[in-house]
């Protein structure tokens, strides 16, 4: 198992009032939520097995160990979220079910997710709203994505308007990410992405 690289917290972290307590991850991974939003269904279609994937925003790993799965044992996962609390139990449940060695653990900045190296799919489960800049962020993710790769973004629906949605794809698209389809996934709005030229 990679130990999370240390990105810089600072005074804007405790601001950050929109993020997603780490404590309360426990109610968004249950077995329940599994009828509804499994996450190999929602995932087989899109990533490859040797991929370098990104789980930003991954809470307690309710899509990163499933992905770490898909991606086989010459693939990786970068799970990357401003908590150390969250890094520290997808670093137990890697463990526990033997995955270690394919998943990068990475603490975010507040304002940056900096991660070095490219990938050829992030998924964005139920986070982006909490995001504060979001053409500043999904300018960082297009850098980081190699050519055709694709980003998977669901938003929670009861929480994050449509006029709201198409806003994020609208920045999404003028970043040159452009629309693939839009997946259905319970209480989401989804849309698959894919780097251009």
């Amino acid at each position: 198992m990679h130990e999370p690289q240390k990105g810089h917290i600072h005074k804007s972290f405790h601001k950050m009032h929109k993020v997603c307590p780490w404590w309360l991850c426990f109610t968004f991974d249950n077995p329940l939520r599994r009828i509804f939003q499994n996450p190999e269904r929602i995932l087989k279609s899109y990533v490859v097995t040797g991929w370098t994937c990104l789980d930003v925003g991954p809470g307690m790993g309710y899509f990163t160990i499933p992905m770490a799965r898909l991606v086989g044992s010459s693939g990786k996962v970068i799970a990357a979220d401003l908590q150390p609390q969250m890094l520290e139990a997808i670093r137990q449940r890697a463990v526990k079910a033997k995955l270690q060695d394919r998943i990068l653990l990475h603490q975010s900045e507040p304002d940056k997710i900096c991660i070095s190296e490219p990938v050829d799919f992030c998924l964005a489960f139920w986070m982006v709203h909490e995001v504060p800049d979001q053409h500043r962020f999904l300018t960082e993710i297009t850098s980081k994505l190699k050519p055709g790769g694709l980003m998977l973004i669901a938003e929670p629906n009861f929480h994050v308007t449509n006029n709201a949605f198409e806003e994020t794809i609208k920045t999404a698209e003028s970043l040159k990410l452009n629309m693939v389809e839009q997946p259905k996934v319970f209480f989401s709005h989804t849309a698959l992405l894919r780097k251009g030229s």
